[in-house]
């Protein structure tokens, strides 16, 4: 191949590297570190990527009743994709578990739901910063990132909560 040629398809492959390195990521859990503001794509027990998060303006704690703005703790499932949001993409946490609707019901308290791993609103358009504890509660990242999660995760995929 001359040597022009060989070029060319060097440049067009770097071109294209954002896009096949997006399309390669596939993960089997999700790993979220409140204290680190960390979001972890897992494969096989292995880190494949980390992104950066922001949380609800009380993120220390787990979620006891609606409107605490805490993300919950714990073990769950991302259970499905949300289409229609109001977010750029939403990704629902199968919060509250059963030990979460017992613990609310003794202490009288409605233990809220709808959580998710957002992107931006989309009145915001897609900022190249978030601010921090902006959330009600949910995991927001930025669109860019959410977009990689979003074709990272499928359905019943795990999601564990760290403080």
């Amino acid at each position: 191949m001359p040597r022009d040629g060989m070029k060319a398809v060097l440049m067009c492959l770097l071109a294209l590297w954002p896009a096949l390195s997006f399309a390669s990521l596939s993960a089997d859990m999700v790993v979220v570190h409140k204290s680190r503001y960390s979001l972890t794509l897992m494969k096989d027990g292995k880190e494949v990527k980390r992104y950066w998060i922001a949380l609800g303006p009380a993120p220390k704690g787990h979620k006891e009743r609606e409107g605490d703005q805490r993300t919950p703790e714990g073990r769950y499932l991302l259970d499905y994709k949300k289409t229609n949001s109001g977010y750029h993409k939403a990704i629902h946490i199968s919060y509250p578990g059963l030990a979460d609707l017992a613990s609310a019901k003794a202490k009288g308290v409605n233990p809220g739901g709808m959580i998710m791993i957002h992107g931006q609103r989309n009145s915001w358009g897609s900022p190249a910063v978030q601010r921090s504890n902006w959330t009600n509660g949910c995991i927001a990242m930025l669109n860019h990132d959410m977009d990689e999660v979003w074709e990272a995760v499928q359905p019943g995929t795990p999601i564990v909560i760290y403080p």
